[in-house]
């Protein structure tokens, strides 16, 4: 996909502005981008005193671990399934 195909948009996260770049649906990069602030916020709730390093930095660590739970749920359902139909 060259540049002129990618979606450029701005997204508000945390109460700061970000240019996000890429192939992804405007809509799908607004959602991401909600997510994201809704993480945020959610810890800040929590933990008040933190700054936006250290919220942005816990709410990566939380976001990659919900994926690798889901991979792994995700990779035990396809295994799971291939050994159904090498019984079958």
């Amino acid at each position: 996909m060259s540049d002129d195909e990618k979606n450029k948009i701005t997204v508000d996260i945390h109460n700061r502005k970000y240019t996000v770049v890429g192939e992804e649906s405007p809509e799908q990069i607004k959602m991401v981008a909600s997510l994201v602030d809704q993480k945020m916020d959610e810890i800040q709730f929590a933990k008040p005193s933190y700054d936006t390093t250290q919220l942005a930095v816990l709410t990566a660590l939380n976001t990659m671990n919900d994926y690798l739970k889901l991979k792994q749920d995700y990779d035990a359902l396809i295994n799971k399934d291939r050994n159904e139909d090498n019984k079958r």
